[in-house]
């Protein structure tokens, strides 16, 4: 416990002096937030996992290479550890909405609401459902709502027709993945604007939104139309389904209390003047606790010191499993960073002669490359970090800064949703007890041959 502890005041240190550095450009709270993360990495020991010691194996590769060629090394690998300082804090930011998400009993309304339904809604509430509830639970809203499905999904639910049990638990978790997958590309706090918003500071969410926005819906839409084609349809009255649907009253209540703590965060980029993922790092611990206090106002004070004394009693239990998060997201980024300082913008003429016939096809190339990859093992979040960095500074005509991160962003959705070495297709599998490639390949084979060419006539064809 007291490892635990020492873990948590290491990243409570990091998150604080990076905020600083963010907010009043203090290059001193960047050096003591880089100093304390190097603490903190040295503490884990053998909790990380291969790809989280592989990517650690590869920083520090990378650093040798810099410190040999780099013109100002010194430089350039304090940035990168500032870099992998910012998206430890972001983890650890974030997070924070899940302590009073997780003893909400809105939350578990809004599951059992969800899954009642009748079987011609179930799927477009299950998967806008879990991706409304992806933005604040991130990867803990698979297991919540798996958990879920199973309970409900029995022979006696189906009325011992077991081809019915498979078929809805199919749909069921097939709606839960996909909406999970398009929390990345509609929360404007998610780790996708996060990760392209940062690694390009030229464009803003706005500019971002109407790219994303639009892809979201159209996976949305393919698919429910998968959904729908694929079935099974029985006939009518052969099945008895309950003659009154549950109110979707706690959905409403929800989305509202998403849609505040949203706001809070457009508010304070707005007021302070800073960055969106910025305002997040900011916007998402204070709307947790308020959140909390909430929970517990009947203790007096508004609830504040019981929400206080919560954040601090569980934030070890909270914060030890995202260890391997941290580490493959910040060292992505520190990765990442390394790359485009390193990279000679001459050597790199010849692609770009190559590239700069194919325009915006270049941008569906990029979506494919995600989604490749993350079938070969690599996680998405660095091969998107790797790519926000290098593609801009090529310069293709006809392929814009906002197309390029909306590109990588939804190929890092559609990875979410095929790749059976991701954790979200690992744990569904888990539940299921249906192997993660069946999931990706079998199950959700149809979909993907489906949205895939959508969306690349999307990105080809839109109007923005």
């Amino acid at each position: 416990m007291r490892l635990a502890r020492l873990r948590v005041s290491l990243l409570l240190v990091v998150t604080c002096s990076t905020l600083i550095h963010l907010v009043i450009g203090s290059n001193l709270g960047q050096a003591i937030g880089v100093g304390a993360l190097l603490l903190y990495l040295l503490t884990l020991g053998g909790q990380l996992t291969t790809m989280a010691k592989g990517l650690l194996f590869a920083a520090g590769a990378l650093s040798l290479i810099a410190l040999w060629r780099a013109s100002m090394p010194a430089l350039l690998l304090f940035e990168a550890g500032g870099r992998f300082a910012f998206f430890a804090t972001f983890v650890v930011a974030l997070s924070m909405l899940r302590l009073p998400a997780y003893r909400s009993r809105l939350v578990r309304r809004c599951g059992q609401c969800m899954l009642l339904q009748p079987p011609s809604r179930r799927y477009p509430i299950l998967s806008l459902g879990s991706a409304l509830f992806g933005i604040i639970l991130n990867i803990g809203v698979l297991s919540l709502f798996a958990g879920m499905i199973e309970k409900s999904n029995t022979l006696e639910a189906a009325q011992g027709r077991t081809w019915v049990r498979e078929a809805r638990q199919r749909r069921m978790m097939l709606g839960l993945l996909r909406g999970f997958s398009l929390a990345p590309l509609i929360s404007p706090m998610g780790i996708g604007v996060a990760v392209v918003l940062s690694s390009l500071p030229q464009i803003t969410w706005l500019e971002l939104a109407p790219y994303i926005l639009g892809a979201a819906v159209l996976i949305f839409l393919t698919g429910w139309v998968v959904d729908f084609l694929t079935g099974p349809h029985p006939a009518a009255g052969r099945l008895k389904t309950s003659a009154l649907s549950p109110s979707l009253q706690p959905l409403v209540q929800f989305s509202g209390l998403l849609f505040g703590i949203v706001t809070l965060v457009f508010c304070i980029a707005w007021l302070l003047t800073l960055r969106l993922p910025i305002a997040a790092l900011l916007g998402a611990p204070l709307g947790a606790l308020v959140w909390l206090a909430w929970q517990r106002r009947r203790l007096g004070y508004a609830g504040l010191p019981a929400a206080i004394s919560a954040v601090h009693r569980q934030l070890p239990w909270l914060l030890s499993p995202s260890a391997n998060e941290i580490v493959v997201l910040g060292a992505a980024g520190y990765l990442g960073h390394l790359c485009v300082g390193l990279v000679d913008g001459h050597q790199l003429a010849p692609l770009l002669s190559v590239l700069n016939q194919w325009g915006a096809f270049n941008a569906v190339i990029a979506m494919l490359m995600v989604v490749g990859l993350a079938q070969l093992g690599i996680n998405p979040i660095v091969t998107v970090t790797l790519l926000v960095g290098l593609l801009p500074s090529l310069a293709i005509e006809g392929l814009s800064p906002p197309m390029i991160g909306a590109s990588l962003m939804v190929g890092w959705a559609l990875a979410l949703m095929s790749s059976p070495m991701t954790a979200s297709m690992l744990i569904l599998s888990r539940f299921t007890g249906v192997s993660a490639t069946h999931i990706g390949y079998r199950w959700n084979g149809r979909f993907l041959a489906t949205a895939i060419p959508i969306l690349a006539l999307w990105f080809i064809w839109s109007p923005f």
